[in-house]
């Protein structure tokens, strides 16, 4: 009894030392909201994981992977799983935001951390671009996924950003939301057109932009269409609240 008491703790003790490679955390000394999505609104923490797997040329957050702009010496750094779970544990705030870069690259060590996370009494969201699939350790209660397929206008090349065995894996869980990021109108019939394709529900349509002004233009310019189709429309709070502030 006692030897296999020992046997099960310990791999629960290695799991808690496992490091992930984090660009950054905040929402504690600067309180935040989850700014897209169906949680848009929410108090949240982030822990913003570095590293992705597209080079999408209007991605806002290169500093997880672009290192021809940055030093990944400086924009990011290795955190053990238990690190980060006493620092979500120290806030009150309930949702915690796993996103990128591209989380599931780090999936095997991100179980751990999604594991302390529930047991701290937490709930997760799990941003991603939808080009992996979720490993069935992650398909449990209180864990959802705000995936964000990345369109061809987005400067990406679909035949990298669409991995349809991954969105529809995500599809099936029933714990996503699509969330597209649309520069256009004609966006839209692409969003569709994919929808339909994969099964991918419910949809959310984001307007592109940087700033409050962008968004503003293009939430006019998207909101009639995207209200046709029955979809949701969401913003991007946080940049509209805190102008040019990174980790907000």
């Amino acid at each position: 009894m006692t030897t296999s008491g020992r046997g099960a703790a310990e791999p629960a003790a290695r799991d808690l030392e496992r490091r992930l490679i984090v660009a950054e955390c905040f929402g504690i000394e600067a309180p935040t909201f989850q700014g897209e999505g169906p949680s848009c609104g929410h108090p949240a923490l982030f822990i913003r994981l570095s590293r992705c797997n597209l080079t999408c040329t209007r991605c806002d957050t290169k500093y997880t992977w672009d290192w021809s702009q940055f030093d990944p010496r400086k924009e990011s750094t290795k955190r053990s799983v238990a690190a980060l779970v006493a620092w979500a544990a120290s806030s009150p705030v309930e949702l915690i935001v796993v996103t990128g870069g591209e989380p599931l690259i780090q999936q095997s060590r991100v179980v751990p951390l999604v594991r302390g996370l529930l047991a701290a009494g937490k709930r997760v969201e799990i941003e991603t671009n939808g080009t992996i699939a979720p490993s069935p350790e992650l398909l449990v209660d209180g864990v959802r996924f705000n995936v964000s397929p990345k369109l061809g206008s987005f400067g990406v090349d679909e035949a990298e950003s669409i991995v349809p065995a991954a969105l529809e894996a995500l599809a099936a869980s029933k714990r996503a939301a699509f969330k597209f990021v649309a520069s256009s109108v004609a966006d839209l019939d692409r969003i569709a057109e994919l929808a339909g394709l994969h099964g991918l529900a419910p949809v959310w349509v984001m307007p592109e932009g940087t700033t409050a002004g962008a968004i503003t233009v293009m939430t006019r310019v998207l909101a009639d269409a995207v209200a046709a189709r029955h979809w949701h429309l969401t913003t991007r709070l946080h940049v509209l609240a805190f102008p040019e502030a990174r980790g907000r």
